[in-house]
């Protein structure tokens, strides 16, 4: 299967995906390790935020054909997205889209500030920025709220992911 979590940046997208990776023995790629492998120094323009996908994408399409894949970025474009379920149905595999939310600003800016040793570096700036650019998902898919514990969180991925 190829899982897609999506979200905001700082509501917990990365903690859903190891989650689901390893409950479902999927392997886990991630945009922002992607990233520190490619730019040194990022300027968060859309070209290079491309980049970072088709680099994704490719990997993805490579590793399906051995195991299930968890996709951890923002994919605040619809585009992004479709392009993701093009190589679930391509390699024939299940394309499942996870939404991680977070809806209090506060808790969010909290997380940000206390993350150490994690490869993302978005800062709360980036985090409204980005509520303004999330293009609506139109299609189903599954909504984790991450605003409480970690265990909640892990419940509700349990409810969906057994």
């Amino acid at each position: 299967m190829l899982v897609v979590v999506c979200g905001l940046q700082g509501v917990g997208k990365t903690v859903v995906a190891k989650y689901i990776a390893d409950k479902t023995g999927s392997c886990l790629l991630r945009t922002d390790v992607i990233r520190k492998e490619l730019i040194r120094i990022l300027r968060y323009t859309e070209e290079e935020m491309q980049r970072i996908y088709a680099e994704m994408f490719l990997r993805a399409e490579k590793q399906l054909s051995l195991t299930g894949v968890v996709l951890d970025a923002t994919f605040y474009r619809q585009d992004n997205r479709m392009q993701a379920r093009k190589i679930a149905d391509k390699t024939g595999n299940e394309f499942i889209l996870v939404e991680v939310v977070c809806y209090n600003n506060e808790v969010v800016r909290q997380r940000m500030r206390d993350r150490t040793g994690d490869a993302s570096e978005a800062q709360f700036e980036q985090y409204l920025k980005m509520k303004t650019l999330f293009q609506p998902i139109s299609e189903q898919h599954i909504i984790i709220d991450n605003s409480g514990s970690e265990e909640e969180t892990r419940r509700q991925v349990d409810m969906y992911f057994s």
